[in-house]
């Protein structure tokens, strides 16, 4: 005969994982699909330096070889054959990886296309044709763009005209999450951990504890500000550094956490509570602003932090990008 468990004990036993889900939805930041089996998130990130990663894992080499086999077949001039085996191997891990989870993957459009909106749009309807070419609709997947004036605007496009659901990255600025907003994109991912990382590289403050980090302030107001003025856009945070950060986000709408985070947190069995609520959001002293191009980019540029990282961010996105393109030339 089973013995019931008490409440409070049963509490004891849950993981800050599973308590967590309770509160927010938990996305896995990766392409290797065994961390995915094994926390068994509700949806997953992949980015550049993420599918490099993957790529060089022998587990995952037929990927590479078949997306290498559909840009010979599909291009003419080597670089036609390289973007295109880029964008099938990006689309390869997302099908994937949506064989093992029940909700949506992002898929990134190439980074060095940051600053030509047409480009991103047309960029994005490829992806979003070849997912439908393999049986899946647009619904699963999320396009992620860098949150440049250019990155917001084809958002804005792709949201509005063809129904292709965004992920806007790389978004560091208070200025950034207000044109996203504004520009009605489903999902914006803040970067908690660089934000992090800026200021212990450029203040004399080199420990925080999880409330006062300075990126957990950051996603904790835009939540607020989007919450309080009822803007459809959801926030989930990415780029965490520890599960401090994510613990003190807890009740944000999603949360993108690496499985080294999710292994920690799956074995941490500390109590969890939600700290962002739309009710307390609704209590925020806050005002609502609005931004044209020329707004924008003079609030974005007094962030210094939030302009050092995004130029940042989209060279190493670009880097990485550079090396899986230099892996698929010497493939033999």
């Amino acid at each position: 005969m089973s013995v019931p468990v008490a409440p409070e004990k049963r509490q004891k036993m849950e993981s800050a994982l599973d308590q967590l889900k309770k509160c927010t939805v938990v996305v896995a930041d990766t392409g290797d699909f065994n961390a995915i089996e094994e926390y068994k998130p509700q949806d997953a990130t992949t980015n550049p330096s993420l599918i490099l990663a993957a790529a060089k894992m022998p587990t995952y080499q037929h990927l590479l070889d078949q997306a290498i086999k559909y840009g010979i077949a599909n291009a003419g001039s080597e670089e036609e054959q390289v973007m295109n085996t880029m964008d099938k191997l990006f689309v390869s891990f997302g099908l994937e990886i949506l064989k093992k989870i029940p909700g949506r993957v992002s898929t990134e459009v190439d980074a060095r296309l940051s600053f030509d909106k047409n480009a991103m749009v047309s960029r994005a309807l490829k992806l979003i044709a070849l997912y439908e070419a393999a049986g899946v609709s647009k619904d699963r997947v999320l396009i992620k763009l860098s949150s440049t004036w250019e990155g917001i605007q084809a958002g804005r496009e792709l949201e509005e005209k063809h129904g292709v659901h965004c992920n806007m990255t790389l978004l560091f600025s208070f200025a950034q999450a207000v044109a996203c907003a504004e520009a009605h994109v489903t999902l914006i991912s803040p970067f908690v951990g660089r934000i992090l990382d800026w200021h212990k590289e450029n203040t004399d403050k080199k420990t925080y504890e999880a409330s006062e980090d300075p990126g957990v302030v950051s996603v904790t107001k835009i939540y607020n500000y989007y919450k309080k003025f009822d803007y459809p856009t959801v926030v989930m945070g990415a780029s965490f550094r520890n599960t401090g950060e994510v613990k003190a986000l807890a009740g944000c709408d999603l949360l993108t956490i690496s499985p080294g985070l999710l292994a920690e947190l799956s074995k941490d069995h500390s109590s969890v509570v939600p700290t962002l609520t739309a009710q307390g959001a609704k209590a925020c002293e806050l005002e609502q602003i609005h931004l044209d191009e020329k707004d924008f980019r003079w609030l974005h540029n007094e962030d210094r932090m939030a302009v050092e990282k995004l130029s940042d961010g989209i060279r190493k996105f670009a880097a990485d990008a550079v090396k899986l393109e230099s892996m698929i030339k010497v493939r033999p």
